[in-house]
């Protein structure tokens, strides 16, 4: 055989083992949280790219969400302001809002909308505050250690958590057959913007959609166990008990919670999944074994 025919065969082999994922997605929504390196380095941002047009093209409805916080950090140290952080979260006085706003409303969400539409989507962006997409509260913040009798409630300024999605504009969107880019800004009752975390805000919009699947893009391989092996094929209640025992903790933490949150609230599964690999978003959906992990909802259990 051929290399050239051996070639042929695999792509033809790959096509037939994705054929009935595509069957049985058709029509679903896909929310994904993009960020991380995939969102960074060239040769992963267009594979992106052709995995979310791919995803249109044969009939699922993909809603990208995106992070941006290196962006946000390389313009506050251009312009002289020095990144503060409590708590794995940003300390946003006013100042810091308006580069937040600029890097995720402008720079990073056009970048994302251009190369999408440069290998042939229909990509629209927008933030939280475009058709009061998603209100938004000030986040309260509480440190305490043993010594205190008391938590401490420090002021982060405008880090907000999600109050309500209005999710009529992205419905909107989805129905006229674009691929929503939204970027996690919030909107106060005032009118003061709040700079929100992209996990929580992709899970929030992945409930109000009942979105078949919300997929995060990290920079690690997935849930790991205490012997470094890769988990999947998890039920809420085993992510329960990973994370009492101590398996899920730091950092990984609030993104499998919102993962758990999501699955519990309409939307099939979840998955954590590599960012840094290319195509990650269709090996993860279109292939038997997949690529990272993957929690299980009630109205997932008939696709496991």
């Amino acid at each position: 055989m051929s290399i050239k025919t051996s070639s042929a065969m695999t792509i033809a082999h790959v096509l037939t083992e994705a054929l009935p994922y595509i069957r049985k997605f058709q029509g679903r929504t896909i929310v994904v949280k993009y960020g991380g390196n995939a969102m960074t380095e060239e040769t992963l941002k267009n594979s992106f790219a052709r995995d979310i047009v791919l995803l249109k093209l044969v009939g699922l409805n993909p809603v990208i969400v995106h992070g941006g916080g290196p962006q946000i950090g390389n313009l506050l140290k251009r312009v002289g302001k020095q990144s503060e952080f409590i708590g794995g979260m940003r300390v946003t006085d006013k100042e810091t809002m308006d580069v937040v706003e600029m890097v995720l409303g402008g720079q990073v969400n056009k970048e994302i909308v251009a190369l999408l539409n440069s290998h042939g989507a229909k990509a629209v962006g927008l933030t939280g505050k475009d058709g009061a997409l998603i209100s938004a509260k000030k986040m309260k913040f509480s440190h305490q250690t043993e010594e205190m009798k008391a938590p401490e409630i420090i002021d982060i300024g405008h880090v907000g958590e999600v109050s309500h999605i209005n999710i009529s504009i992205v419905d909107m969107l989805i129905h006229g057959d674009f691929i929503p880019v939204i970027a996690p800004i919030g909107l106060g009752d005032n009118g003061e913007s709040y700079n929100i975390n992209a996990d929580l805000v992709a899970g929030k919009i992945a409930e109000k959609l009942k979105a078949e699947k919300l997929i995060l893009l990290t920079n690690t391989e997935g849930l790991l166990d205490k012997n470094e092996k890769l988990l999947t094929g998890l039920t809420t209640d085993r992510v329960d008990e990973l994370i009492a025992d101590g398996t899920i903790f730091g950092g990984m933490l609030p993104k499998i919670r919102c993962a758990l949150e999501a699955v519990q609230n309409d939307v099939c599964s979840a998955h954590i999944i590599d960012g840094r690999v290319e195509h990650a978003v269709m090996l993860e959906l279109f292939t038997d074994e997949g690529i990272g992990t993957l929690i299980f909802g009630d109205c997932s259990e008939e696709n496991k």
